[in-house]
């Protein structure tokens, strides 16, 4: 007799002791045996098992030692012959075992067949089975059997089974008989009361508990049980791949892969995904579905349907969202004439295809799910009906996946572009909150809360690119110089091979741009200059070209020094864009980083503009705040932190030159404003700006406060290699001359200039402190002060 013991750790220690006794079986057999009976098919019979069995009375009575089992195999298979019928051998999954320590003893032809495919190392385990718990089972039981109890913890086993020879694993649902057994209290089990059993009730994960109330081998197991499997390889695969679809990963399309592979049982299957945009009938840029393999669209061109699918392709996926099954790729080729669909599959090595079309709701993309076989015939229309039931799933998945996908795009698009501080975004949450509540019950004249913050305190500073218009126009004025010398050379030439007046003419007109240019660059010079360019001189200079090679070699170097795009030469302007982007990056990426740290101290409100250089604007106070009770000692901890900010950001600006083909500089500014004022946020520009008439004179002086004069001279206020820092009220400065003082004592700053300031439109009395900026030859922008160490020297 051949018994397998299932490998899953089920401890030793059980509350009862184990007997295997057929007990059962033999009162149903002697039923029959009786004269009573002696008319009926199976009483001869009957009587003669009865005999067989009398012979053996520890069958009846029970036995522990399990070597019996193989020792007395013949008889016992004569007893099990009722519940293993000839006739359903082949046709049911099912085992004779003894419960609590799964050895199995007697099986099916089937279940026999099973275990002797699944390979020579396996070893039968349940799925998902913790030690405990069969403890706990087993007191279970005995609560039904024994007491009589209406409990239930029934709870489903399943076996994992490979076939060695297909690669496919099959799942099992394992269904347990007990109808064969009965349970016996010994004299060392406690007697369970009902305070007893409502307390276990309450108790389950109380391992300790269960076994003091059924203590180990308290309890006596006789009989048997038998176990009948059933294939749910299919329902499982289904749950399986609704599961998965719930995980958004790069691997998804290779772990769906894994169970279609089970549920159509092909060891070697593969699923791609495509997108297309319905309204084009084209290739869509989804960037989700880029993330997997596609067996259709992995070409190295782009595609439209039409010339691609044929036309009953075209006509059931894209017209009517209709499955397409091709059994066999080589006889669809043959049909289509080898269309570029066919060559795509024949490149995948695909004998067979599904093609799923999924077209998620109020969307113009189609996505289609491909199913792969390596052979003809695998795939076909009698398996693809098998879809049925996983299609719903897949279209959930989709439109789950799209909707996804719409929601990072919208919010990329609120945080790279309308993006709200996280310190105030409390705020907005509670007015749409308020707003959707509103809706909901159906209020009239509805309206979103504006959002304000009174009492707050300002602080803007900026460091702006000294001298950038100039330096602009300059790089735009040595390109043009060179581009028209350029059209010279070769109109030169031209003259040496072709005399023509045209050629002296336009080199005179060029020559007189050019004479202009070298003057001075005025206001829509250069549009002027690349019109003339445009419209006088290529056309003659396409008619150059085919005089000779030498001709064609100088107007192809021409064309060769233009920008591509821009069609000009563009390489001193290009060399002061990217020396601007280098600078604004830099300082842009330090100003955010050190603003992280700002925040721990106590949250405020902050936004960063690039424009030629990098300003800035902060608001600190208690209503912008939810939890968190505001003192002004933050807002002083932030003057001092905003001082030693625009040092070490000089300090970024003067590193970043040895990376610039333009040596910029900036002009770096703080202006104080120790009033509170209100802000609010702009529904229609979707910013925060100043609230209220008399908090307008704040952001007229931030506007024009970079081009202010010292009083008495033409000296603008900013220049490089200081920073200016505007106040109105002397209190104001005699804080920062702390702050200053301190940082001059590390060796940051030096001499400080007291200054008064030309009255602005709009505005007057005003002044300004200016400081030298004493450059760090080492500065690294990686390890700078931190603002916890900063205040921490400071007090």
């Amino acid at each position: 007799m051949t018994s397998i013991n299932i490998s899953n750790n089920i401890s030793e220690e059980l509350p009862v002791q184990l007997q295997i006794s057929f007990r059962k079986i033999y009162d149903f057999i002697v039923t029959y045996s009786l004269e009573e009976n002696k008319n009926h098919p199976y009483y001869s019979a009957a009587k003669k098992v009865k005999e067989e069995i009398e012979k053996f009375p520890f069958l009846i009575d029970g036995f522990s030692d399990f070597s019996l089992l193989e020792k007395h195999k013949d008889i016992i298979d004569l007893i099990l012959e009722p519940v293993f019928p000839e006739i359903l051998k082949l046709n049911e999954i099912k085992a004779a075992m003894v419960p609590f320590n799964f050895l199995s003893f007697r099986f099916s032809k089937r279940f026999q067949n099973i275990i002797d495919n699944a390979g020579e190392d396996f070893e039968l385990q349940i799925r998902n089975f913790e030690p405990d718990f069969m403890y706990r089972q087993i007191c279970t039981f005995i609560l039904q059997m024994y007491y009589g109890k209406n409990i239930d913890s029934s709870r489903p086993f399943y076996f994992d089974i490979p076939n060695a020879t297909t690669g496919i694993i099959h799942h099992y649902r394992v269904a347990l008989n007990a109808d064969f057994s009965e349970f016996e209290a010994t004299e060392n089990a406690p007697e369970i009361t009902e305070d007893d059993y409502k307390e276990l009730l309450d108790n389950y994960d109380d391992i300790a508990l269960w076994k003091e109330k059924f203590p180990p081998n308290s309890y006596i197991f006789k009989g048997f049980g038998i176990m009948n499997l059933f294939d749910v390889t299919t329902d499982q695969t289904i749950a399986d791949i609704s599961s998965e679809l719930l995980i958004q990963s790069d691997d998804i399309g290779d772990r769906i892969a894994v169970k279609l592979r089970d549920f159509f049982r092909i060891k070697d299957l593969r699923v791609g995904f495509s997108v297309f945009d319905i309204s084009t009938k084209s290739i869509c840029n989804n960037t989700s579905a880029k993330k997997h393999q596609s067996f259709i669209l992995n070409c190295d061109y782009d595609l439209t349907c039409e010339g691609f699918f044929c036309d009953h392709i075209v006509d059931k996926i894209f017209n009517k969202n209709e499955i397409v099954t091709i059994s066999n790729v080589e006889v669809y080729g043959k049909q289509a004439d080898e269309n570029g669909f066919y060559q795509q599959l024949k490149k995948h090595n695909v004998g067979s295809i599904i093609v799923i079309p999924f077209r998620p709701e109020n969307q113009d993309d189609l996505v289609l799910v491909e199913i792969i076989s390596p052979r003809a015939y695998e795939l076909n229309t009698v398996n693809q009906s098998k879809l049925v039931d996983i299609l719903p799933v897949f279209k959930t998945a989709i439109e789950r996946s799209n909707t996804e996908q719409k929601n990072l795009i919208e919010a990329i698009i609120q945080e790279k572009y309308t993006s709200i501080h996280p310190t105030v975004k409390w705020r907005f949450n509670d007015a749409a909150e308020k707003y959707q509540q509103e809706i909901f019950e159906k209020k009239e004249n509805v309206k979103i809360d504006e959002i304000v913050f009174n009492d707050v305190f300002p602080l803007y500073g900026q460091s702006d690119i000294k001298g950038s218009s100039l330096a602009r126009n300059e790089a735009i004025k040595e390109d043009l110089i060179t581009q028209l010398t350029l059209a010279i050379s070769v109109l030169q030439k031209a003259c040496e091979s072709e005399k023509m007046p045209i050629y002296e003419e336009l080199m005179f007109r060029v020559q007189e741009y050019l004479n202009n240019v070298q003057v001075g660059l005025k206001s829509g010079d250069e549009t002027l200059i690349l019109s003339f360019l445009k419209r006088e001189i290529y056309p003659v200079f396409k008619h150059i070209k085919a005089l000779n090679t030498t001709l064609k070699v100088l107007v192809e170097a021409y064309i060769n020094r233009l920008d591509s795009n821009l069609q000009v030469v563009y390489e001193k302007r290009k060399d002061y864009e990217n020396s601007v982007t280098i600078l604004n990056d830099k300082l842009s990426r330090f100003i955010d980083k050190k603003q992280e740290e700002a925040q721990k101290i106590f949250p405020h409100y902050f936004e960063r503009y690039k424009t030629d250089g990098v300003e800035y604007n902060m608001y600190i106070g208690q209503s912008l705040v939810k939890d968190r009770t505001y003192n002004d000692v933050y807002l002083h901890n932030l003057y001092l932190w905003q001082l030693q900010l625009m040092c070490e950001m000089e300090n970024v600006a003067m590193k970043a030159t040895e990376e610039m083909e333009h040596e910029l500089r900036v002009a770096s500014l703080i202006l104080i404003h120790s009033n509170p004022l209100a802000i609010k946020f702009r529904m229609d520009e979707k910013q925060f700006d100043v609230d209220g008439a008399y908090n307008i004179r704040y952001e007229i002086i931030k506007k024009r406060i970079d081009k202010a004069h010292i009083k008495g001279t033409n000296e603008r206020l900013t220049v490089p290699n200081k920073i200016a820092i505007v106040y109105s009220q002397e209190k104001e400065a005699l804080e920062y001359k702390k702050y200053i003082k301190y940082l001059q004592s590390k060796n940051k700053l030096g001499a400080l200039e007291m200054l008064e300031l030309e009255d602005l439109q709009g505005v007057s009395g005003l002044k300004a402190m200016r400081v030298e900026v004493i450059y760090d030859q080492n500065f690294c922008d990686k390890s700078t002060i931190t603002i916890e160490e900063l205040v921490k020297e400071f007090n």
